[in-house]
């Protein structure tokens, strides 16, 4: 397995679809990210920022633990502590099995028949994606036991199916064509072979809502814990994150212990970063803020160290601020070309974490395996330019290539992951550089000599080293840098500096026009996602709402028990039948909203007694109410609201739910409702 990295990278390079699919991810992500922070015109100083805040929490990462951890067990969370993969992996297990069989939900026959082999013990695990659970890797103790799991993200549901990893921490399938998964379903699931993504994502939408309604577990990752009052942030597209975390009468959420902000404010601050770096998106469709268990379940949070700990006292302490958006594996030339799947150990094993920031956090958090990585890197500096928190990855690469890794009983080498002809000669060229004289002599020397640089490698340096082969170097010159800047005038010249990156012009942008009408800035805001928007007075809201459900011959809703504005009488009467739970025959969701962001068409739905957070989620329509009054400018704003964290959970709904897993090909209602229609109250005249 000596040389598995190489034989990965050759084998990348030479495939044509991969090659393919790398490139279109790349294209539109870039762009994406590009277009979303040109609305954000002091987006510099909020990474600025953003960088002071996860340096603080990672400084004191003690200190902020111990605070969580005791606002969350306050919230009704069974929190454990896991210091190593194994640790963590038995806690999970040891969950599981304590769940009383007696509460169990019925399942279908085609479920009952695959868990019969497994026996009686078995449980249904339903997943949403998680980099922690493939860090420790979970699946593989949940089947080795008997558990049946399930991933939910279609991404992550597809390279299930293959047995693979994920190929990128954001969009796990991004290595396949649509004809590769329309082949998989028809031959994993038994559908007729198509290409058409809509029918790809509906048969996967089909199959896993059953999975969602019957399972025992659901487990997650967790995106920012908040220091100040014990909440777990879960953002997604999806919708499978908010079914996995509210169905089943367990929830297992899984968070790397690093992964805090010490307030609110300061979790609105990287709201406003991850998303646009991530997906392009100003916010993602569901932004989970979780402060206690829903009624009758239990909420279990599985603090993970796994090295994080050691790596925080070494000289890569900087790679815990990452947010795991994705955007330097976008940016990277080198990952443009590989793929996450490339990315592997001395041994073989897939790297958990690819691209530049994974270079950085697999040997950090799991040691030499994985040192090589860092050699994967051209040091252009994108990825640094392209990390939302203004992570220096270079930097950190340099030091894993040096050998400065945290230390665990290995002895640190510089060079790790070259071949020997490599290491020596940069040994030798290390010794020649740091002597200026000898330096000269030698560029002297081999402009002399001109020996000819051809695509077949240098004369007398085996091709094996890739020098000639896959980089090109220009003929040495008879007359060095060096010689001609000594001579040169350079009293009273001018600097000249390029500013033609992207960070630079993405800063110049001209920002998107703020309507000083945050009616007209929500709706806007809320079309461009896919949503709708009904502006009417209080007298006009029940007549309309009935209307609309007439006009598409909706007879069946889920409804809150109150809903501002809403007579339920008058729609039982009209023949509409409200019920409080959801149910296969339910058409539509009816709910209110707390408030309305008019930066992002953002609703904040809060959930408690009376107010089932399944009404925004499981029906394919959701409909919302709306004072004009709640609408507020930002999401900071929105956050500092008094409710938000009383209610037991709140979700920021932004627009119908989506994915773009296949192809990058966007496709609307995925798990969670495919349209979204508010009703606006005009109940202020102010605004």
């Amino acid at each position: 397995m000596k040389d598995a990295f190489r034989t990965r990278i050759r084998a990348s390079i030479a495939a044509p679809n991969l090659q393919a699919a790398l490139d279109a991810n790349a294209e539109r992500r870039i762009k994406g990210r590009l277009s979303a922070f040109a609305s954000l015109p002091d987006w510099q100083e909020r990474r600025q920022r953003a960088h002071a805040v996860r340096a603080e929490v990672i400084a004191k990462l003690d200190e902020y633990l111990g605070k969580f951890i005791e606002k969350a067990e306050a919230n009704g969370l069974i929190v454990h502590r896991a210091q190593d993969a194994l640790e963590a992996r038995r806690t999970v297990l040891k969950i599981i099995a304590s769940q009383p069989q007696s509460t169990r939900k019925a399942r279908s026959k085609e479920q009952k028949e695959a868990f019969e082999p497994l026996g009686g013990a078995n449980k249904l695990v339903a997943k949403s994606k998680s980099m922690v659970s493939e860090e420790i890797e979970l699946n593989h103790a949940l089947e080795a036991a008997g558990h049946r799991v399930v991933e939910t993200d279609l991404g992550e549901y597809i390279v299930q199916l293959r047995g693979e990893r994920p190929s990128h921490i954001i969009t796990p399938a991004v290595h396949l064509r649509r004809a590769e998964v329309g082949q998989l379903f028809h031959e994993k699931l038994g559908i007729p072979y198509t290409v058409d993504i809509s029918t790809l994502t509906d048969t996967a939408r089909q199959l896993l809502r059953e999975v969602f309604l019957t399972a025992d577990v659901g487990v997650s990752g967790v995106n920012f814990g908040v220091a100040e009052t014990g909440t777990l942030c879960i953002v997604t597209n999806e919708g499978n994150g908010r079914m996995v975390t509210t169905l089943p009468p367990i929830h297992i959420a899984l968070m790397g212990m690093e992964r805090l902000v010490p307030s609110l404010d300061d979790l609105a601050l990287m709201l406003s970063l991850l998303p646009r770096s991530a997906t392009g998106q100003k916010l993602s469709v569901y932004t989970q803020l979780l402060q206690r268990p829903e009624p009758g379940q239990a909420r279990h949070l599985v603090l993970v160290d796994n090295g994080r700990a050691d790596l925080g006292e070494s000289p890569l302490r900087e790679a815990l601020y990452c947010i795991r958006c994705g955007a330097c594996l976008n940016a990277c030339p080198v990952f443009r070309e590989l793929g996450g799947h490339a990315y592997v150990g001395a041994d073989g094993a897939s790297a958990p974490y690819p691209g530049p920031i994974g270079s950085v956090v697999s040997p950090g958090l799991l040691g030499g395996n994985f040192v090589q990585l860092a050699q994967a890197s051209s040091l252009c500096g994108a990825c640094k330019d392209a990390c939302p928190v203004d992570i220096d990855l270079p930097k950190l690469l340099t030091r894993v290539r040096a050998g400065q890794l945290p230390q665990r009983n290995e002895k640190p080498s510089d060079g790790r992951g070259l071949p020997p002809l490599v290491k020596l000669g940069l040994q030798a060229y290390t010794r020649v550089a740091v002597r200026p004289g000898l330096f000269g002599l030698a560029q002297w020397l081999l402009g002399l000599l001109s020996l000819p640089w051809s695509r077949s490698g240098w004369i007398g340096l085996p091709a094996a080293s890739g020098w000639g082969l896959s980089k090109d170097l220009p003929r040495p010159a008879v007359r060095p840098f060096r010689q001609r800047w000594q001579k040169l005038d350079i009293k009273g010249a001018k600097r000249v500096v390029s500013v033609g990156d992207e960070s630079r012009e993405t800063r110049q942008s001209p920002a998107s026009p703020r309507s000083a009408n945050l009616v007209a800035r929500f709706a806007e805001e809320l079309l461009l996602l896919g949503g709708s928007v009904t502006v009417c007075k209080p007298d006009e809201l029940t007549p309309k709402l009935l209307a609309f459900l007439q006009e598409r011959g909706i007879q069946r809703i889920q409804a809150w028990d109150q809903v501002s504005g809403v007579d339920l009488t008058d729609l039982t009467e009209a023949g509409v039948a409200v019920e409080g739970s959801a149910g296969p025959e339910i058409q539509a969701g009816l709910t209110g909203a707390l408030a309305g962001i008019a930066e992002t068409g953002t609703l904040l739905i809060p959930g408690g007694a009376g107010r089932p957070l399944s009404a925004s989620l499981l029906p394919g329509l959701h409909l919302a109410v709306l004072r004009k009054s709640a609408l507020v400018p930002d999401l900071e704003t929105a956050l500092a609201l008094p409710d938000v964290v009383a209610a037991p959970a709140t979700v920021l709904v932004s627009g119908p739910s989506r994915t773009a897993d296949i192809e990058m090909t966007l496709t609307i209602g995925v798990h969670g409702p495919g349209a979204l229609q508010v009703f606006l109250i005009d109940d202020s005249g102010g605004l």
